[in-house]
């Protein structure tokens, strides 16, 4: 599956790579301040707004991934009790972090 993921993300970028190639004429890029920058090649803007998307796509993930390995760890620490306590022993007295016993709402 991770060969699948990374040839996916290959080809995407060919893709990308590729179309902007085919066009490098000299475009004017407009801010909303009014801020114009005249005669830049369409392919450093689209480059650009790929890096930029990707970047901005894989921010949008932390908090997804911060929940899942706060939650393997709660789950990871509930099983060690449960072990403990199957074998008859007593579970080791760890404190908890404050969000095992109040999970932290979402953003």
């Amino acid at each position: 599956m991770r060969y699948i993921v990374w040839v996916l993300r290959l080809v995407i970028f060919v893709a990308v790579l590729m179309f902007a190639l085919k066009n490098t004429q000299p475009v004017s890029v407009t801010f909303f301040t009014d801020r114009v920058l005249h005669d830049v090649p369409l392919i450093v803007v689209m480059l650009v707004v790929f890096v930029v998307g990707t970047l901005f796509g894989l921010l949008l993930t932390i908090p997804a991934t911060m929940r899942r390995r706060r939650e393997a760890l709660r789950l990871r620490k509930e099983l060690d009790r449960a072990q403990a306590q199957l074998n008859g022993q007593a579970p080791a007295a760890t404190a908890l972090p404050p969000e095992a016993v109040a999970p932290m709402s979402p953003l």
